[in-house]
């Protein structure tokens, strides 16, 4: 795409006085011109030399690159046989396996939907998501089956033992459908790069959670990008995955980017420390994607670690979620000199790509999100006037480019409020970009709680609150945590006449959520405060809450 008004971009922050876009400072992705192909094709085409493509940690069960096509072959071909058809949604309910991403590929080469679902959600949380996408089928394994009962859908277990009774609904194994010889002459629906892929949940910049629809186009475009970051001259990468697949972060990198690039994924089926830590030095892996916290126990236990485990073979960690702070980067650095902080930052919307940081001397810039990614434009916009401004000013980021997803899923208005008609994402973060073309974000304009790197909708726990006998009102806040970065904080008015004590209120969420979004701290009020329309004013109570520290 040719700009007339290239002269005008500043080569040093990517501004361009003529439309008030910052423009990417990285080489531009090459996306396929042909209109009809699916991000699995897409993927499996891709050249490169690897041999194995998945590990499992725990069993050493490796999968290399022929064995997973020829699985994703087969399964296809036995989706189209079960029915499965373009545009269909399939639930994925699963822990990181090494078997996710061949149900995920199989889907989406069939042109069908993959929406995936955390494994901790109660059966409460998965029911609300199951009406909202209406899946036809959901792959699980043998202990989550029961969080689907109430759902009457079809289900394939993934990883069942072969000699135990199947419980009611399972009408297939995906190790059974992985062994049928692929067809080979089934004729499918052509796949346009604007159909759907997936549809993943997010709380988007309020309240409920929401399915976002990233499209095959999209993918692609993320696939691109990180095979573009991640091309090594120094031969194949072995990743550990700690992140979970059903997360934009794991799908992108992990279910997909990676196997394009050929590097070796060592899948842990859930996050433990020792696990992951014994896995680095069996595998001999080179790259370690985390969250902060856990960068953060690295630096704190760095000696212990050293001593009991070999990280030699160690090139870069990749972080997501937050910002690092300079303490946490300076000591890192110093603790593993050897190895190399990269960050990144994006949202389910962004299908996982916005900005990062390359090199260690990017890390540096101590609190940015990084460089634009590839073909990717921002603005800053004025929450106040809607004006777009130039360097080194804070409003509101807006991103536009080839991996921002289509929409919400049968939601217009929260798609209205999220993507004006030029294509522009409103991400919530409020950020300045600085002369050098760096994003840093100052505050959140999104009214959601990060534990952890989960996100935690207010709106869902004020809702649940609400349904207690003994509570008038009330309001839940992010609280900030070293360890955790936040966790809920709840408000409460009490109807006249309740004892209701701060344990009560605890448990009470607790039994309906996840343990995420549990509420770790309760203060009682006479009213909560709002504004003229209703509004919560959660930046008083947070004020409040925090001028106690």
């Amino acid at each position: 795409m040719a700009h007339n008004s290239e002269l005008m971009v500043d080569p040093r922050s990517g501004f361009c006085r003529s439309n008030s876009v910052f423009h990417s400072k990285r080489n531009p992705i090459s996306l396929p011109q042909k209109e009809f192909i699916d991000v699995t094709t897409f993927i499996s085409s891709r050249p490169h030399h690897g041999q194995t493509a998945f590990i499992d940690a725990a069993s050493g069960h490796r999968l290399s690159f022929y064995e997973v096509w020829r699985a994703v072959d087969a399964v296809s071909s036995c989706l189209a046989d079960m029915g499965i058809r373009k545009g269909h949604v399939i639930l994925l309910l699963s822990p990181n396996s090494i078997l996710f991403p061949i149900v995920c590929l199989s889907v989406m080469s069939l042109g069908a939907v993959i929406t995936t679902t955390n494994p901790l959600n109660t059966a409460r949380e998965i029911g609300k998501q199951i009406a909202d996408s209406k899946p036809v089928l959901a792959f699980t394994i043998p202990s989550l089956v029961p969080k689907l009962a109430g759902s009457n859908l079809p289900i394939v277990l993934m990883g069942g033992e072969g000699n135990t009774p199947a419980p009611a609904g399972v009408v297939g194994s995906l190790e059974e459908m992985m062994t049928r010889e692929p067809s080979g002459k089934r004729v499918g629906e052509r796949v346009n790069q604007e159909d759907t892929a997936t549809l993943l949940y997010s709380s988007g910049t309020t309240g409920a959670s929401k399915g976002v629809v990233s499209s095959h186009r999209n993918l692609i475009a993320m696939v691109q990008t990180i095979v573009n970051r991640f091309s090594s001259e120094d031969g194949e990468q072995t990743f550990i995955c700690t992140v979970p697949m059903f997360h934009i972060y794991g799908l992108a990198a992990f279910a997909m980017g990676m196997l394009a690039s050929g590097s070796t994924v060592v899948v842990l089926s859930r996050f433990e420390m020792d696990e992951m830590l014994s896995s680095i030095s069996k595998y001999r892996a080179t790259c370690l994607p985390l969250v902060p916290p856990i960068l953060v126990a690295l630096v704190h236990s760095a000696d212990k670690i050293k001593a009991k485990y070999d990280l030699s073979s160690l090139q870069s960690t990749l972080s997501g979620g937050a910002p690092l702070s300079k303490e946490v980067i300076e000591g890192f650095a110093e603790k593993y000199p050897s190895v190399k902080i990269l960050q990144g930052y994006g949202l389910t919307e962004s299908t996982g790509i916005g900005a990062s940081t390359d090199s260690l001397e990017e890390s540096r810039r101590y609190g940015t999100a990084g460089l634009l990614s590839p073909s990717m434009e921002a603005k800053i916009v004025d929450p106040g006037s809607g004006k777009a401004l130039p360097v080194n000013q804070t409003g509101e980021l807006w991103l536009r480019g080839p991996t921002i997803m289509k929409g919400y899923f049968s939601n217009p208005e929260a798609t209205t409020s999220t993507l004006d008609s030029s294509g522009w994402l409103r991400t919530g973060d409020l950020c300045y970009i600085d002369d050098d073309g760096f994003i840093f974000i100052v505050d959140r304009l999104k009214e959601l709680i990060k534990y952890k790197g989960y996100q935690v909708p207010p709106a869902e726990l004020e809702a649940l609150l609400l349904t207690h006998p003994e509570i008038a009102d009330a309001a839940v806040i992010p609280f900030p945590d070293k360890e955790v970065g936040q966790y809920p904080m709840a408000y409460i008015n009490r109807k006249a006449g309740s004892n209701l004590s701060e344990s009560a209120v605890m448990d009470f969420i607790a039994k309906q959520v996840a343990p995420y979004k549990r509420i770790r701290r309760v203060a009682f009020v006479d009213s909560i405060p709002k504004n003229a329309s209703g509004k919560i004013l959660r930046k008083d109570l947070i004020q409040l809450a925090t001028s106690k520290l």
